[in-house]
């Protein structure tokens, strides 16, 4: 018998360097505002994608 375990909850980008630059991306994690502030909302899918997709495109791995 096999027991599935699910993945672990991506653990936040953050860095605790916490300042925007003038596009509005954290110089820490290269997060928006908005995707800060939301991040604790946001469902595991959404948080898989930020960190996947949108935090390289940022220059950022997760």
């Amino acid at each position: 018998m096999s027991v599935e375990v699910p993945a672990a909850s991506p653990s936040t980008p953050c860095i605790g360097v916490c300042r925007l630059d003038r596009r509005g991306l954290c110089l820490g994690c290269r997060r928006t505002a908005g995707e800060i502030a939301h991040w604790r909302s946001m469902d595991e899918d959404e948080r898989l994608y930020l960190m996947r997709e949108v935090l390289p495109r940022r220059g950022l791995q997760p």
